[in-house]
């Protein structure tokens, strides 16, 4: 399996953008503006190239809408560390991303205080950059959809200015002011600006392959962040992702499909980014508006992973993992029987791994009781019965696998 690094990336900031529910293109703007002003400041154009993913990735400590209401509403608070700290530690142990997780860590640390802490130059900069434009990006946030930015520009930059030497760094502050000056700083944070910004960095990048271990190395990645969206789905998607393996091996699938369903399991929940945090957590049964809501979480699953050349056939069966046998199940409606052998695994791992977790308002399912209530869903016509006979034959494995 191959894919390439630069479509990840971009992957990756969707994912992030979902967790902004109604704004999705918060770390977008911030690369645009990160990657604006490093051009006027002079620096290379591989350094601005740098500062553009940089600002996509720099909220990937963020999985929890709390937390973005946070960041959106509040100029700082108590906390604001908290994901820079997650943010570092996720990509300090991906090579091809690790060059990002210093600034990550510090990108909400004062100028101040970065003066007195053993961080190299250049890395403050791009910290103490990234912390300017994102919050360049919360004072103009509340304008964006009036598409009034445009009007309010002296009062943010006066926001920004009174913080110089404390939060931001003169020469940085210089740059913002210099470039902030002109109409087009801020057109270019429209959609349809900011859309055109990815398709021409896209465009003009140097292709770098991922293969097989990268590839795994990043669906980790991905899964790390939707399993620390809530204590309600820690684990869940590796849990899914063994669960997903175990089961393709034991029904003879080949060792290629058997890496690429594990990925599919690790990835299947992206979508869930998106949902807030209060329905993800409800103890309860949802009412019809919030089965609305979750009912997107796989649409949206797709919506990422369809982006990545050579990840077609895993955006498929996560996508589908919702999808039962004679069309009921959901987004698409697609009959579960007519679908990939590999997306109807992956729907009665889910479903095990679900009934088998601790939750924080119920404990887990015995395998027995999580098999009974499997062959109930078979009764009614929901579970392919083929599957869930392998399930069984693999019960305590499938267990392990599930709980990890």
């Amino acid at each position: 399996m191959e894919a390439e690094l630069h479509h990840i990336i971009y992957a990756l900031s969707d994912a992030l953008d979902l967790v902004g529910v109604d704004d999705v293109a918060h770390g977008k703007r911030v690369g645009v503006m990160a990657c604006g002003c490093a051009q006027t400041l002079g620096w290379s154009p591989a350094a601005c190239d740098f500062m553009f993913e940089l600002g996509m990735l720099h909220d990937i400590g963020v999985s929890s809408t709390r937390m973005h209401q946070h960041l959106v509403a509040e100029f700082d608070w108590v906390g604001s560390q908290d994901h820079t700290i997650l943010g570092h530690d996720l990509l300090l142990g991906f090579a091809p991303l690790s060059s990002m997780a210093l600034p990550i860590r510090y990108h909400h640390t004062l100028w101040s205080v970065l003066q007195t802490l053993p961080v190299a130059s250049e890395v403050a900069l791009q910290a103490n950059l990234v912390y300017l434009v994102d919050r360049v990006d919360t004072l103009a946030a509340p304008y964006y959809a009036s598409h009034t930015a445009l009007f309010h520009t002296d009062s943010i930059c006066a926001e920004i200015a009174r913080r110089v030497g404390s939060h931001f760094a003169p020469q940085l502050v210089e740059a913002f002011m210099e470039i902030a000056r002109t109409e087009a700083f801020w057109l270019w944070l429209e959609p349809r600006a900011v859309d055109q910004c990815l398709q021409q960095q896209l465009a003009r990048a140097q292709p770098v392959p991922a293969h097989g271990p990268e590839i795994r190395q990043v669906a980790d990645l991905f899964a790390r962040i939707v399993d620390a969206k809530s204590p309600f789905t820690a684990q869940h998607s590796h849990g899914v992702a063994r669960l997903s393996c175990l089961l393709a091996q034991c029904m003879g699938l080949d060792a290629e499909q058997c890496d690429k369903i594990e990925i599919a399991g690790l990835l299947h929940d992206l979508g869930k980014l998106r949902v807030p945090d209060e329905i993800l957590e409800k103890p309860g049964a949802l009412d019809a508006y919030e089965r609305r809501v979750i009912h997107t979480h796989s649409f949206e699953t797709f919506q990422i992973l369809r982006s990545i050349l050579g990840f077609e056939e895993v955006a498929l069966w996560a996508a589908y993992h919702h999808e039962e046998p004679g069309g009921s199940g959901y987004p698409f409606h697609v009959d579960g029987l007519l679908l990939p052998l590999e997306a109807r695994i992956l729907r009665v791992a889910d479903i095990f791994q679900a009934m088998v977790q601790n939750r924080p308002y119920r404990p887990g399912l015995t395998a027995a009781e999580a098999l009974s209530f499997m062959r109930s869903l078979q009764d009614e016509g929901r579970i392919e019965a083929q599957i869930l006979d392998v399930l069984e034959a693999q019960l305590p494995a499938a267990m392990d696998a599930a709980c990890g």
